[in-house]
């Protein structure tokens, strides 16, 4: 039996707009993968944790807020002290083309901006997985 792509999309921060990420969720779900949205309102702890407990291959962070220099590279942070080096994460939203390489060089694998076609970002988690025995 295939198995799917597990995808965390998650919310850090106090940003209450999530229209976005529900876009990415169900469009990644179209693309065929499985997605698990962790809702409004996670801190970085609570994102990582729900990642570990769902066995995650990639984590989707979505912001709106600003915050995404400090939250993004936090969820990296923890991720690497709970020793998890091969879950791919993203980033979307509005985000500032300067702030792109600033969030890469923090361990943020990639960032999707508003207008980016969903099979782009797709086709980018197919391409850069790093766990295996997924398809």
């Amino acid at each position: 039996m295939e198995q799917k792509i597990r995808v965390l999309v998650a919310k850090p921060g106090l940003d209450g707009h999530d229209r976005g990420a529900l876009v990415i969720a169900q469009g990644l779900r179209d693309e065929g993968m499985e997605v698990i949205y962790t809702g409004l309102r996670q801190t970085p702890e609570q994102i990582v944790a729900a990642a570990i407990q769902e066995d995650v291959s990639v984590i989707g962070l979505s912001s709106l807020s600003g915050a995404h220099l400090e939250l993004f590279p936090e969820v990296v942070r923890l991720l690497k002290e709970q020793g998890i080096d091969d879950v791919l994460v993203i980033g979307g939203g509005v985000i500032p083309d300067e702030d792109i390489p600033l969030l890469k060089q923090a361990g943020i694998d990639e960032i999707f901006t508003p207008g980016t076609p969903i099979k782009k970002t797709a086709d980018f988690i197919r391409s850069h997985l790093k766990k295996g025995a997924v398809s």
